[in-house]
């Protein structure tokens, strides 16, 4: 700050910093969050993902049997600290995405798939309003 009166000492500056919310990224203190949306196919039997940070393409490596929820982390990729160094991590939630429309071919082969781990489902939909919807598609 200015110089106090008559030869005083300096005073304090203050300074207000916003931060403007992020499409994508959202912060918890000196780390990042962002949630990948990752098909139901990829985190069964696994895959590895560009993924863009701030920094740029990292990859992120999605282990078979990946549930919604598990959280990867980059140390380093986040916020940087305001007083002394190092940065904050980036936490990269994963979202498994579930289909909602599928191919008879699609819906035939995780049928199978229940069938093969003993698992009840729904039986197919083969009543009036079903053909009806099948048509209109």
């Amino acid at each position: 700050g200015a110089v106090g009166p008559r030869g005083g000492g300096a005073g304090d500056l203050y300074v207000h910093v916003q931060v403007r919310p992020h499409e994508r990224f959202e912060r918890d203190g000196f780390d990042l969050i962002c949630d990948l949306h990752v098909p139901m196919v990829q985190a069964a039997l696994g895959a590895t993902i560009d993924f863009e940070t701030l920094d740029g393409v990292e990859q992120v490596v999605v282990p078979k049997g990946t549930q919604t929820g598990m959280v990867v982390r980059f140390r380093g990729k986040g916020v940087p600290h305001v007083q002394g160094r190092g940065r904050g991590d980036l936490l990269v939630r994963i979202v498994v995405d579930t289909p909602t429309e599928l191919s008879k071919e699609q819906e035939q082969l995780l049928r199978q798939l229940a069938d093969l781990q003993g698992v009840d489902v729904d039986p197919p939909d083969t009543g009036f309003m079903s053909r009806l919807r099948s048509a209109i598609r």
